[in-house]
């Protein structure tokens, strides 16, 4: 199934991933749970956007990997967008590296994060981080990316 991304490099950073790989990730992740065709807005910003929208959004003022912004359709209107993801080039970058993890194995897993995210999954009790992280090791593991949680 082929979803529709609109990706925006407004970062500065040498090294995102190719709008195939996105392609790759997003159809990965939201063909996992769901047979509906999706559109999605996957933004890559720097710190000081990332930062603005953490503090406007989630009240935490800080830049963050991936804020996640679904898309209510309207009563009455048929439109398959999920929603934006906005994912912050240099923390993950520091994030990877912290980790010793691959640069674009931590980008992956970002955006299937996100995904999920969209589509309703959250991490606020331990019962639904439990599922919620499954999901993403089982996603990851068909795109031969081990478990990030380990």
């Amino acid at each position: 199934m082929k979803h529709t991304i609109d990706l925006q490099n407004a970062c500065d950073s040498a090294v995102t991933p190719s709008l195939e790989l996105f392609q790759t990730w997003v159809s990965t992740a939201l063909s996992a749970v769901t047979e509906q065709a999706f559109e999605i807005t996957i933004r890559l910003v720097n710190t000081d956007e990332s930062q603005e929208l953490n503090k406007q959004y989630r009240h935490k003022n800080k830049p963050t990997n991936v804020l996640s912004f679904p898309f209510e359709v309207p009563e009455g209107i048929e439109l398959n967008l999920l929603g934006d993801l906005v994912i912050c080039s240099q923390v993950v970058e520091q994030e990877a590296k912290a980790q010793n993890k691959s640069l674009f194995d931590h980008w992956a897993h970002m955006v299937i994060h996100g995904c999920l995210h969209l589509l309703g999954y959250d991490h606020i009790n331990d019962t639904d981080a439990n599922e919620m992280e499954m999901l993403e090791v089982q996603i990851l593991a068909k795109l031969s990316i081990g478990n990030p949680y380990e």
